[in-house]
């Protein structure tokens, strides 16, 4: 609110002839920041800044320079000082986040506060070590390629000659380590570095167990070869222990740097320098590493392209993929984008060529093969503590076969809920409408949305009756289960509750990996990317939950998720078995996760998606709206609605307005929720639309009702 107070209050003449510059805040407002720029200052555009604000201060982003202000001379504050140990944002970086704030509507403040670590965005701290330079130019054979040529490469100018010429070394000699490829993954690669200069977005679809990762190293050492540097993204936390021990045993410790919300915040404030300065040569990270700073970006990865995770759902809802690809684009670089299961809309863009393709149809390890998928239909073999007798079977003879289990149940907790026999009471949150789920270890209540925690009754809070009883199975039930029926197994179980502890997911899959657990269960954590040469069973529990959701991406979820736990088994030489637990085996779903044929579902689901008008064949925004009071966030998007079909037809803009409707959790942590979509067949056409209807919504300035926009929403 500073700027606005000023224009509101002050009727003296603007200030003009000052050397002004302004700056980008955190904070949901859309206007940059005037302030006067002292004499012996020289805050050039990226350079963070000690500003005043209010009775505070704060660090921004000085974005550009000004000839002159709308605010009075006499009102305008000076910048107090450049904070002096982080080089300047170069202009690449600013780019990206002008077009981030403007294509997700959000301040342009608000995206710099999400690219910077919290370290960096503190008044006072210790001073931060500055990285060590790597000491060799580039490799001579592979010049800087030219960038795109609408977005010409802007060179780094962060005050720092030493830096500023700066460039990574040589690749490690361990990087040479002979690995042999198969033919698909020869392949694959020589895809790949056909547009090595330019920008070249490759889907790399390969089965689990193909050797996507192999494909990914060998492509960073080309990167670094040319003096370039990395970014390898991952969906989740869970993915990054394998990886980093592959990429440091491939290109040794000083050259990757890693960025997640697992690390403190001295941690990724390092990683964050040291790309910037290109000490890492390489940068491994979840969704928010896609918005670092970088000395020479070469080359994107990003793994498991189609998860979830990598779309923000909070703030700045942004797609961590779409900005990498948008990232790629206006530096002229390759970006491979790699699953067993791509999104459908990385699909079409494989069938519209938008994208090239590389296949990886086999499991690289020699005689390894997919793993034998059946049902088992719960109607007839009833589930005891959630396992039917056919997968009790099957575990008993992994472990007297000396092999490994995984049961995969993706609920957290002991149960979903907590049931009396009596009079029906159930566990319920307050303040959202959701269940509690029953924590047994901690004698808890949960909320796995809110957070909300309470004991567990010792009677029933509605009749009084003693007789309260669990109903469904989370990990810990399951794990109970196990333990009850093979007594003498080693069990372990992954989930947020288990390993919340630093360091306690790395340490159970090394336990894992090491032949020291014979059974192990787990949720989605575990579904992917992880490597178990001796784990040759999986059973999958309540897989029905997604059949019937009214979300229009249920079923390609659970396909790739069912498809993704079921590549955990037999990745050695012993084929695996999955038994699916389901009510309905004779559904198209799960005939096609048997035949592992992911082409064969998703065009399936692009003919459906293409006459219902879903993405990938339309484009989609979401209002969202919540508050206190009962009835307000439903009445705020019933008028945003009305006003919305009145822009549209005013500017004959083929915009689609859905009525407004309750979300599936319409109460969460107190708020009472509603939301609103739109559609357009035209990504331009929706764009123009919202920047005129957002306009509109912000000059109601409803103070009672906090909303946002989701630009390309995932979850509907």
């Amino acid at each position: 609110m500073y700027v606005f107070t000023e224009l509101s209050t002050v009727p003296a003449t603007p200030a003009e002839g000052l050397p002004i510059v302004r700056v980008a805040l955190d904070m949901p407002l859309e206007s940059l920041f005037d302030f006067r720029v002292p004499e012996g200052l020289d805050p050039a555009p990226g350079s963070l800044v000690v500003v005043p604000f209010g009775r505070t201060r704060k660090v921004g982003v000085a974005i550009e320079r000004a000839a002159g202000s709308e605010i009075a001379e006499g009102r305008l504050k000076a910048i107090e000082s450049v904070v002096p140990d982080v080089p300047r944002l170069g202009q690449p970086d600013l780019d990206l986040f002008d077009f981030c704030a403007r294509y997700y509507h959000r301040a342009l403040g608000e995206v710099a506060g999400a690219a910077l670590p919290a370290r960096l965005r503190q008044v006072s701290r210790r001073a931060l070590k500055a990285p060590g330079q790597p000491p060799h130019p580039p490799h001579p054979a592979h010049p800087a390629h030219p960038p795109h040529p609408r977005h010409p490469r802007h060179p780094r100018e962060d005050g720092d000659p030493a830096k500023a010429h700066a460039q990574p070394g040589p690749v490690p000699a361990s990087a040479e380590m002979s690995h042999e490829l198969t033919q698909a993954q020869q392949a694959a690669v020589r895809t790949c570095l056909e547009g090595f200069d330019r920008f070249h977005p490759v889907l790399l679809r390969g089965v689990t167990g193909s050797g996507k990762t192999e494909v990914y190293l060998r492509l960073i050492a080309e990167a670094m070869e040319r003096g370039r540097q990395a970014l390898l993204l991952v969906p989740e936390i869970g993915l990054t222990p394998q990886l980093e021990a592959q990429i440091r045993e491939r290109f040794g410790e000083e050259n990757l740097a890693a960025a997640h919300s697992h690390l403190n915040e001295g941690e990724r404030a390092r990683s964050w320098l040291a790309a910037q300065s290109g000490e890492a040569r390489i940068v491994l990270g979840t969704r928010l590493a896609v918005l670092m700073p970088f000395r020479d970006l070469g080359l994107i990865v990003v793994d498991e392209e189609q998860d979830l995770s990598y779309k923000q759902q909070e703030g700045l809802r942004y797609s961590a993929r779409d900005v990498a690809v948008l990232r790629a684009q206006r530096l002229g670089i390759p970006i491979v984008m790699g699953s067993a299961t791509p999104s459908l809309e990385s699909f079409q863009h494989a069938l519209d060529a938008h994208y090239a393709v590389a296949i990886l149809g086999e499991r690289a390890v020699s005689g390894a093969v997919l793993p034998d998928v059946k049902t088992v239909d719960t109607r007839a073999d009833r589930p005891q503590e959630g396992l039917t007798f056919a997968l009790k079977q099957a575990i008993g003879r992994r472990l007297a076969a000396k092999e490994q289990s995984l049961v995969f149940v993706n609920r957290r907790g002991y149960a979903p809920v907590l049931f009396c026999r009596a009079c029906t009471w159930h566990s319920t949150c307050s303040r959202c409408t959701a269940n509690l789920v029953l924590h047994r270890e901690a004698r808890e209540l949960r909320c796995h949305h809110c957070g909300h925690r309470e004991r567990v009754p010792v009677a029933c809070p509605n009749c009084g009756a003693a007789d309260l009883a669990p109903v469904g199975h989370g990990t810990q039930r399951v794990e109970q289960a196990l333990r009850e029926a093979f007594p003498e197994a080693r069990i372990e179980r992954v989930d947020r509750d288990s390993t919340s502890r630093r360091g306690a997911l790395a340490g159970v899959l090394g336990k894992v990996r090491e032949g020291e657990v014979d059974i192990l269960i787990g949720t989605q954590m575990l579904a992917k990317g992880h490597d178990y040469p001796k784990l040759t069973l999986v059973g999958a529990l309540d897989c029905d939950s997604a059949l019937f959701s009214a979300d229009f991406r249920a079923a390609e979820r659970l396909f790739a998720q069912l498809v993704q736990v079921a590549g955990r088994a037999g990745r050695g030489a012993r084929r695996g078995e999955v038994l699916l637990q389901t009510d309905f085996p004779g559904h198209p779903l799960y005939a096609a996760v048997a035949l592992q044929d992911y082409e064969r579902f998703a065009r399936a689901a692009l003919d459906e998606r293409r006459m219902a008008g879903f993405p990938p064949f339309s484009y989609l925004a979401l209002l969202r709206a919540e508050s206190k009071k009962s009835g307000e966030a439903m009445a705020f998007v019933k008028d945003a609605a009305r006003t919305a079909r009145r822009a549209a037809a005013r500017e004959k803009l083929a915009v689609e307005v859905f009525d407004a409707v309750a979300p599936t959790l319409e109460r969460k942590a107190g708020f009472e929720r509603a939301q609103l979509l739109l559609r357009s067949a035209s990504r331009a056409t929706l764009q123009s639309f919202l920047n005129g209807w957002k306009a509109s919504l912000d000059a109601s300035q409803e103070r009672r009702v906090r909303w946002s926009l989701d630009v390309d929403p995932q979850e509907v």
